[in-house]
């Protein structure tokens, strides 16, 4: 059973002015998601910032998720790391938090072969007993899971489900469901590829998008498995020029851009990440407006 269906969104880490967390706006965000439509909360991962989190900090912000969270909706943490005794440490701390799933990146930097790929997961794996869904966005990490080695990664390892996908390439995607003969859970890793994805099998999104949108987001995914394909598809097209602007600049300055603009406090960056460009902001903030989530 897939830890969920639909839109989980890949939720921003709010930060004070100092760079601090901001949990007070955090709390707010979760609830706006819950209240939202969403249908699972992602945690820590390249949205939340977490290459320039501490470990405490990753820890910390995690636990506090699942508690604001309550039981409403699962709770994945991300808890990839290029080291994989890292890796391990931190995915055995989300499990005594009490998440409900884990996505684990690719190795960064490191560039990994195959093999490496291969026992670099199963290591992970067998140090907790949660369901794991592996991260694949190679023009991020510089790294990129073959179909075949996703496959063999969730036959061969029981709590292995399944990956994101944020490679782009849809002949790789289809090429990886072609293999997989249903063993693997399928998410799109990119917004404006929902549809595409979910004809060829997916379960759903991790989305940047949902931040700002979690019901429209939602919504396309949930009026495909009704059967509405022409508006899912539809709601899909209206989202794109949404979507290009989030992407403009490096994911997550755009959002918490976006956020803030809504008045939901997303607060700042942590360096090396700055400020949005102001050409940039205001193609997002039309944006915004064009879509209707913004006056």
């Amino acid at each position: 059973m897939a830890i969920f269906t639909g839109a989980g969104v890949a939720i921003v880490t709010p930060m004070k002015e100092n760079k601090e967390v901001d949990y007070e706006a955090f709390a707010k965000l979760i609830d706006f998601q819950v209240e939202n439509g969403t249908d699972a909360i992602i945690v820590c991962g390249t949205t939340g910032e977490s290459s320039t989190l501490t470990h405490e900090e990753h820890i910390d912000v995690i636990r506090f998720c699942v508690k604001q969270v309550n039981g409403r909706l699962p709770v994945v943490a991300g808890t990839g790391s290029n080291c994989t005794e890292t890796a391990i440490y931190l995915s055995q701390e989300a499990e005594k938090a009490g998440v409900d799933g884990l996505l684990l990146v690719t190795p960064y930097y490191n560039k990994a072969t195959q093999n490496g790929l291969y026992e670099h997961y199963k290591m992970i794996a067998e140090s907790v007993r949660l369901p794991i869904i592996l991260y694949n966005v190679p023009s991020r990490t510089g790294c990129n899971i073959a179909p075949a080695t996703v496959v063999r990664l969730c036959k061969d390892v029981e709590n292995i489900k399944g990956v994101k996908e944020a490679s782009g390439d849809i002949s790789q995607i289809a090429k990886l469901m072609a293999l997989a003969d249903g063993c693997v859970d399928l998410y799109s890793g990119n917004d404006n590829q929902i549809v595409p994805i979910l004809s060829l099998g997916g379960k759903g999104v991790i989305s940047v998008t949902s931040n700002v949108a979690p019901q429209q987001t939602h919504d396309i995914c949930q009026l495909y498995f009704d059967g509405k394909v022409e508006e899912s598809c539809k709601e899909q097209l209206r989202m794109i020029e949404l979507c290009d602007a989030l992407f403009c600049e490096v994911n997550p300055i755009p959002v918490k851009k976006a956020l803030n603009l809504m008045g939901m406090n997303a607060g700042s960056l942590r360096r090396p990440l700055t400020d949005m460009e102001p050409e940039n902001a205001q193609k997002l903030e039309k944006a915004m407006k064009n879509y209707g989530i913004l006056k």
